[in-house]
């Protein structure tokens, strides 16, 4: 992906010098449960899995809870390394360039204003009106507040722990979590999470597939019109993208943790699904083709 000297966003806000407050225990989607306090290796791999997910780590120990400790501060004020800068910079040329796309699309296809999402970028923790950002909770979009939540550090969770490498990945994860905004800005994710909040566990976690899916097939269509509009990705980037979404698949992340994988469990999608989601976006580049919710197969 050719991204140095480019143009960077003016819609990132870098908490990473200032420090924050990490919420710890609930995360962004505590559950109110009791935590069943899991600790030592176990704890280890939960984590690791809810970092790769970027969910609550409650939600993967088949409805029963972790403690992660209580309220405390977390951040630094130490400076910037050449790494994290660097990082910093990538990330608001790739949200630059996801506000480019989602803006002319957003016109084409919609005839409507596209207003571009906040990207917070924080190291160790921080706070949100969705709960706490941290290490365990990963990556994520904050409805309430219109804003994505990122660690760079997650970048090198996915080339060292995962195999999933490559700037072109970590782009990916960015235009995944745009992808949750473009639900945002159209209605999606408010009348999913309605539904989600009065249905049955298994029902939730079948229509959190469908909303994580849909963002996978958003982030192909970008990855699209980046390499038609913008003409910035380069040979490789896309199988970068795809083996990004091949390693974070639900039933892939369960495996290699020692898990048998519990399809009602998932709430992400299997790594192929998250594939071919990302492909029939990549492929199609209409947004009416991203309709998880009216799909007969996933």
């Amino acid at each position: 992906m050719q991204w140095k000297g480019r143009r960077g966003s003016g819609n990132i806000e870098d908490r990473r010098r200032a420090g924050g407050t990490g919420t710890g225990g609930t995360g962004r989607t505590g559950t109110g449960r009791a935590s069943a306090g899991i600790g030592g290796a176990g704890a280890v791999v939960v984590i690791l899995l809810a970092l790769f997910l970027g969910v609550d780590p409650r939600s993967l120990l088949d409805g029963g809870g972790i403690d992660l400790g209580g309220s405390g501060t977390g951040g630094s004020t130490a400076e910037l390394s050449a790494e994290e800068r660097a990082a910093g910079e990538f990330v608001s040329v790739t949200l630059a360039d996801t506000e480019e796309v989602w803006a002319a699309l957003f016109r084409a296809q919609l005839n409507r204003t596209y207003a571009p999402a906040t990207l917070v970028l924080f190291r160790e923790a921080t706070t949100s009106p969705c709960g706490g950002a941290s290490e365990a909770t990963g990556p994520f979009y904050c409805p309430a507040d219109r804003k994505v939540y990122l660690d760079t550090a997650f970048f090198a969770v996915m080339r060292d722990r995962l195999g999933a490498g490559g700037d072109f990945a970590a782009a990916y994860v960015v235009a995944h979590e745009v992808g949750h905004h473009i639900q945002n800005e159209l209605g999606i994710l408010a009348e999913a999470n309605r539904i989600r909040a009065r249905v049955s566990e298994a029902e939730s976690n079948e229509i959190s597939v469908r909303i994580e899916l849909q963002a996978d097939c958003l982030s192909g269509i970008w990855a699209r019109e980046a390499a038609r509009r913008l003409g910035t990705i380069e040979a490789g980037d896309i199988e970068e993208a795809m083996n990004a979404a091949a390693a974070i698949g639900d039933d892939t992340l369960q495996r290699n943790a020692g898990r048998r994988p519990m399809p009602d469990s998932f709430t992400h999608g299997t790594s192929e699904q998250r594939m071919r989601w990302f492909a029939r976006g990549h492929d199609s580049g209409r947004i009416a083709d991203c309709d998880t919710f009216e799909a007969a197969r996933l």
